[in-house]
């Protein structure tokens, strides 16, 4: 069966079962193409809640799926693969996070987004990579203690020098696998590229950054841009969206490992079993758990 046809089927499908399908920038263009939305995580789950569709298709990870099913509790939410996960999002167990406040009970508990539902349900405020800047400089505390990425909470501190920040030693594996030497390679075989990098990226790479931000703030910086060539630092797909979008500019990847394996997990017949209602895994989430987990996300949308 070619691609195409797979496509049909789930353009028919999602119309006659009232089906929004929701596609991370990481997917893959097949997947892209057949999604009524695409974006960040964040950004996703809130054009899930605002739609009428009663099922919603999430093509991501698990996480995303999760805070999907919080802010859409009357709605079914379908993880397209169940073993796409997200290892940073899994690196802290909410037992520790609890040990780690009672050591510093006077600090702001952040949480990336990238984090599961139990975890957000002992934080404070909730942030996406292109809003934490902005939502942890608004914060009454002058202490935060940032779970669960070190490289971004890093970066955060680094521009936020009167606040005190703790932080918690997890990280993405697949933005935490480039290096400097990565960079020193990339801008000698590409001399007039410039550097576009996600902040989940170690110091070393953020340091050598043309620019810094989310994957949708470098896919726009790099559409935006006068300039033709462009080093992307975060998962490859990334490359070859632009490289489809922007076919008169040229992009290379800053390093040939930056693939995260859960991310391209899904494929596209994934989500036509999803549709079919054969595939995939619906989200099912404690109300208690829900609610304390959108607490922190209602401070984010309220700051953000």
């Amino acid at each position: 069966m070619a691609i195409k046809d797979v496509q049909e089927q789930i353009i028919k499908l999602k119309k006659e079962k009232d089906i929004c399908i929701l596609a991370h920038c990481y997917q893959s263009p097949e997947i892209l193409e057949v999604a009524d939305f695409t974006g960040d995580s964040f950004a996703l789950s809130v054009e899930a809640s605002k739609v009428e569709n009663k099922t919603v298709i999430m093509c991501g990870v698990r996480f995303m799926a999760e805070t999907c099913k919080i802010l859409s509790p009357e709605k079914t939410v379908i993880l397209s693969n169940p073993d796409a996960g997200c290892p940073m999002a899994e690196m802290i167990e909410p037992e520790l996070l609890a040990q780690v406040k009672e050591q510093y009970p006077e600090h702001t508990v952040v949480a990336y987004v990238n984090t599961t539902s139990e975890l957000k349900t002992l934080c404070d405020v909730c942030v996406t990579s292109s809003s934490a800047l902005n939502i942890c400089s608004k914060l009454e505390s002058d202490k935060v203690l940032f779970i669960p990425d070190i490289n971004l909470g890093t970066w955060i501190k680094e521009q936020l020098p009167d606040k005190e920040f703790k932080l918690v030693n997890g990280c993405c594996p697949t933005h935490a696998k480039m290096s400097k030497d990565d960079v020193l390679k990339a801008k000698s075989a590409h001399p007039e590229a410039l550097l576009l990098v996600h902040p989940e990226c170690r110091k070393e790479v953020v340091e050598l950054a043309d620019y810094v931000g989310s994957t949708t703030g470098i896919m726009s910086y790099a559409k935006k841009s006068d300039k033709k060539e462009f080093i992307i630092g975060t998962e490859n797909s990334i490359v070859t969206h632009l490289q489809l979008e922007c076919p008169d500019k040229s992009f290379y990847p800053l390093s040939k490992d930056c693939i995260c394996h859960n991310m391209q997990a899904t494929t596209l017949v994934d989500v036509l079993n999803c549709c079919k209602g054969t595939g995939g895994e619906v989200i099912e989430l404690d109300e208690d758990v829900r609610l304390k987990a959108k607490h922190c996300i209602d401070k984010m949308i309220e700051l953000g």
